[in-house]
């Protein structure tokens, strides 16, 4: 897999919180805290990519499959969580990491800190004491930068995860300019934005992607770019950003 620069974490601000990078092999995670935690994080993520490795190692198909997969009762947690979460959007697990990894670390870093937002490749988990924005990254769309997702302190903890056919290296099948979906399960918002982001060619797919949402359990709302055009459905309060 080629890097890709994360260019838009300049946009990130936390100004109450400290925020610190944890990177291991694929992994990239951007913390805030209301500490450095950076050598638990680091530590917590070292666990998790090592049972994630051992699992594929000993099943190789969870790495590659497409569809959803069953796991064995007394698989690793985080393989459990993918396997829950991408059966739940019809999807392959691998569909589900980024998420999972956001979601697993933050929850066990909660035990250092009361506020945890853990950022994974534009998969966000987070629990927050305050209001909180989320900006819409979409490319090339104009809404990129204008507006944001409004995220209450009662909603959280809560994930909010996006999937791209035009921004980023992720696998999609479609050519939304982000779909993103906030769930309680970050493993499942990032299953369920893979989902549904395949769903998208044009600007007319957007309500059977809605519709599609609708029926996946435990989502909380759904905001679909594509291009100029923005659908939504759920809990979702958007922010002026200008």
């Amino acid at each position: 897999m080629v890097y890709q620069p994360r260019t838009y974490r300049q946009w990130i601000r936390s100004p109450d919180l400290v925020t610190f990078s944890v990177v291991m092999e694929e992994t990239d995670l951007l913390v805030s805290a209301g500490s450095d935690l950076s050598s638990q994080a680091l530590e917590i993520v070292q666990r998790l990519r090592l049972a994630l490795k051992d699992y594929i190692g000993k099943h190789p198909s969870f790495a590659s499959t497409l569809e959803p997969m069953l796991v064995e009762d007394d698989a690793p947690s985080l393989v459990r969580d993918m396997a829950l979460a991408a059966r739940a959007a019809g999807v392959g697990p691998m569909a589900a990491v980024a998420g999972a990894i956001a979601e697993a670390v933050g929850t066990r870093l909660l035990g250092y800190s009361d506020e945890v937002i853990v950022e994974n490749g534009g998969d966000i988990f987070l629990k927050s004491s305050r209001r909180r924005l989320v900006g819409i990254y979409a490319g090339e769309s104009r809404l990129t930068g204008k507006i944001a997702f409004q995220i209450e302190p009662e909603d959280t903890p809560l994930g909010v995860c996006t999937s791209s056919g035009t921004v980023g290296h992720s696998l999609s099948f479609g050519l939304a300019d982000a779909a993103t979906v906030f769930s309680s399960s970050t493993a499942l918002a990032d299953a369920a934005a893979t989902a549904i982001g395949n769903l998208i060619r044009s600007a007319g797919d957007i309500p059977k992607a809605i519709e599609f949402a609708r029926q996946v359990p435990q989502l909380r709302g759904v905001a679909i770019v594509k291009g100029d055009v923005l659908g939504l459905w759920g809990d979702v309060r958007i922010a002026s950003l200008v």
